[in-house]
Formats: structure tokens, C-alpha cells, sequence
């Protein structure tokens, strides 16, 4: 961006709290320099906007901190022609992320209050190839199916069902499970080719829970 104010901050984001810890994907560092964390916050939080750590965005919800953001998407494997599905659109601060590293991306979120003003944002900032849909997200986006990854800014007790079948062969998803609605693993699964699937514990997180038919019941 051009006189960006935030510009700085955003590289120091970077350098001592995502590289630092260990993220090392090009692509993700490049995205996560480029994209204005800040335009994601309320007014009252756009100080802490680059701190690492999740910050409040309304409805109960937050915006999770850089460096898991980071972390989950470096955890997708992303080669940029990929058709990515986000499960939590919340602020769309992740969804912007992702933007920058695939070929299109479908965000659902359960909640209009947050829907609404993330769609709006992101058409505002000329992220246009982002669909940001309004539904229960444990349910998936059957209508843009198959996806080549797969992430879920949410935690819940286990993996959707209806998420394994939206993976193509040789597709990933990446999700926080556990049966504690506020800590857990969080958990890649590849969709193997052959119909297997492969899991893989990641490291330990703790994110708001996954409400919807199937994951946490309101």
C-alpha cells in the first residue's frame, strides 16, 4: 500500500512474531505483510491491530492472532491455484490471507452480523476472488464442492463428516480438535487419493467453539 501508515508495523508483525516462530512458507510471510490487519479491527482495538493476540470482533468472536493464522495456513500447503473453503469468516482477516495465496476462496459464517460487514469490507478492499456465504459452517459449502484445503477457524469435538466429503484426493483440512469447546489440538487431515484419509496433530490451540449441527450445539 501506498503511505500506509500501518506499513512498518505489519513488517515487524512479521519479523519478531511469525517468522521468528517458526513460519517459514514464503508465501504466507508475503500475504501476511500485504494484507492490513487493522481494516479487520474495531476502532477502539486498531492499536493492538499488529500485537500478537486475538482481539474481540463483536457476537462473542475474535479475530485469532497472527501468528495462528499464520501457522494454519502454512499448515494447508497452499501452491496458489488451489479452491480453498474457510469455515469462521468472522472479521475476514483470514479470509484475506488466503485470498493473496489461492486461486478463489468460499468463507462461511453463521452469524449476519458478521457476515454482512466482512463481505462488505472485503469487496471494499478489492479481494474479489472471496464468496462469503451465510450458513452453518459444520455443514460445509456443498455448493462450491470439491476443495483442494479446507480450514476451520473454530474448535470442535471432532472433523465433520460433511467437511471430509467437500475435500477432493489429495486435499487438506486444517481444524482445532477437542473435546473442550475453548482448548484444543489442532489437527490436519489429507485426503488421500486412494479414499484415506491421514491425521496429523499439529500443536495444542484454544479457539471459540464450532456452533452448527455438526460440531458444538448451541
Amino acid at each position: 500500500m501506498t503511505n500506509d501508515p500501518y506499513a512498518a508495523q505489519r513488517n515487524d508483525m512479521v519479523d519478531r512474531q511469525i517468522a521468528a516462530m517458526g513460519i517459514e512458507d514464503g508465501r504466507v510471510l508475503a500475504a501476511m505483510r500485504a494484507v492490513p490487519r487493522h481494516a479487520f479491527v474495531p476502532d477502539r482495538f486498531k492499536i493492538a491491530a499488529y500485537a500478537d493476540t486475538p482481539l474481540p470482533i463483536g457476537e462473542g468472536q475474535t479475530i485469532s492472532q497472527p501468528y495462528i493464522v499464520a501457522h494454519m495456513i502454512e499448515a494447508l500447503q497452499l501452491q496458489g491455484a488451489e479452491h480453498v473453503l474457510e469455515i469462521g469468516t468472522g472479521s475476514g482477516y483470514a479470509a484475506a490471507v488466503l485470498a493473496q495465496m489461492a486461486a478463489d476462496v468460499v468463507t462461511v459464517e453463521r452469524l449476519a452480523a458478521l457476515a454482512a460487514p466482512a463481505r462488505a469490507l472485503l469487496a471494499c478492499l478489492e479481494y474479489h476472488n472471496v464468496q462469503v456465504a451465510l450458513g452453518d459452517g459444520t455443514l460445509g459449502w456443498p455448493e462450491a464442492a470439491p476443495y483442494d484445503a479446507i480450514v476451520v477457524s473454530a474448535g470442535g469435538p471432532s472433523i465433520p463428516p460433511a467437511l471430509r466429503q467437500q475435500l477432493k484426493p489429495g486435499g487438506r483440512l486444517v481444524m482445532p480438535v477437542g473435546p473442550d469447546s475453548h482448548g484444543q489440538i489442532l489437527v490436519r487431515v489429507t485426503h488421500g487419493v486412494d479414499g484415506q484419509d491421514h491425521e496429523e496433530q499439529l500443536s495444542l490451540v484454544s479457539f471459540v467453539p464450532l456452533i452448527g449441527a455438526q460440531g458444538w450445539h448451541p
